[in-house]
């Protein structure tokens, strides 16, 4: 890769800089669905949803659409059943995240009568709302002049100022900060949050970068973008197994566990049972999946006879698409049944 040459610094040529940026959105900005809106509770929703999730997924699988079809507006959110809520978030991961919305959106009900707050200390005091999401809401929804770093914004910065300070680290998180503050259009900061984090999602890129086709490159310090940004803390990924039962009675009903742990309160599994436990061992299914710092193996047997144990219930297979079911069990669930 040939990297366009730097002839300007950000910090000394911000207009030219912040016009760059926002001339480049204007003509190759994403049509997103969020940025049709000026609803703040459809953005804090947006928002919600992409952290730790990719937008491909959020859009791909109509998770967005779907939650504000079920939940259109902040009164509809908070007098809803956790049942429901769950049920629509089913897939996303991350339920607390969806909890913290429903939270957000009483305390808004509460305190607010139903009017999101415009300024950063209201936005600030809602459960779930940090410094990031209280900067997207106020730029996004009320234009107002508010920084934001997310991790595309640490990465085009790191590269920009040639930054190879740890990003993870609280010294690179607040230059970071001290950056966007400095270099934020205040006339515009709708339309340059968006340019930023969009530049970093699709042109500055992890990996190898588009540097040829980047409306900063005349700005960026970086001679190996491709080696920035650096972290100081390595990620381990931790296998374990799990199995599980596929179990059915006489009356065709399928054997579900209740969720015991924080991360899946409210969900519906099926139940974990010991290899050793299993008289006949059958396995009837194998499939993956991540979570957080883990790769699971789940391996689903058949189980005739099968006994109902405390917090376990059987379930009517016309009430299991009602019911909220993690996404692995989910997916088991429907292959088995197929």
């Amino acid at each position: 890769m040939i990297k366009p040459t730097f002839r300007e610094l950000a910090s000394d040529k911000k207009t030219s800089f912040r016009n760059a940026l926002v001339r480049w959105f204007q003509i190759e900005g994403r049509d997103y669905p969020w940025r049709r809106t000026r609803d703040a509770y459809a953005i804090l929703v947006s928002e919600v949803m992409l952290q730790q999730t990719r937008i491909s997924v959020v859009l791909d699988k109509g998770y967005y659409e779907r939650f504000l079809l079920a939940f259109p507006d902040v009164r509809s959110l908070a007098e809803a059943g956790e049942e429901e809520l769950l049920r629509v978030w089913e897939g996303l991961g991350y339920y607390r995240r969806a909890r913290q919305l429903q939270a957000a959106a009483r305390v808004v009900i509460r305190d607010h009568g139903g009017v999101f707050p415009a300024d950063h200390a209201g936005l600030l005091a809602l459960p779930g709302v940090g410094k990031y999401t209280t900067g997207a809401v106020l730029s996004f929804a009320f234009d107002r002049a508010a920084a934001l770093v997310d991790g595309n914004v640490l990465r085009v910065f790191s590269r920009l100022f040639d930054d190879a300070t740890p990003v993870d680290s609280a010294s690179g998180i607040k230059t970071a900060w001290q950056r966007a503050e400095s270099l934020l259009d205040s006339r515009r900061p709708r339309l340059y949050n968006s340019a930023l984090m969009e530049l970093g999602q699709r042109i500055c890129k992890n990996g190898v970068p588009d540097c040829a086709h980047c409306p900063l490159a005349r700005f960026c310090l970086t001679r190996n973008p491709e080696k920035l940004p650096i972290k100081s803390k390595a990620t381990t990924i931790t296998e374990l197994e799990e199995a599980v039962i596929f179990a059915v009675n006489d009356r065709q009903e399928i054997l579900l566990s209740c969720e015991t742990g924080s991360r899946r309160s409210g969900f519906w599994r099926l139940p974990a049972r010991s290899f050793e436990s299993l008289e006949t061992p059958h396995l009837l299914a194998e499939l993956t999946y991540g979570i957080t710092r883990y790769r699971v193996r789940l391996r689903v047997f058949e189980a005739q006879n099968a006994e109902c144990l405390p917090g376990e219930l059987w379930v009517d297979r016309q009430a299991l698409e009602s019911l909220p079911v993690g996404a692995p069990y989910r997916k088991a669930l429907r292959q088995l049944l197929e």
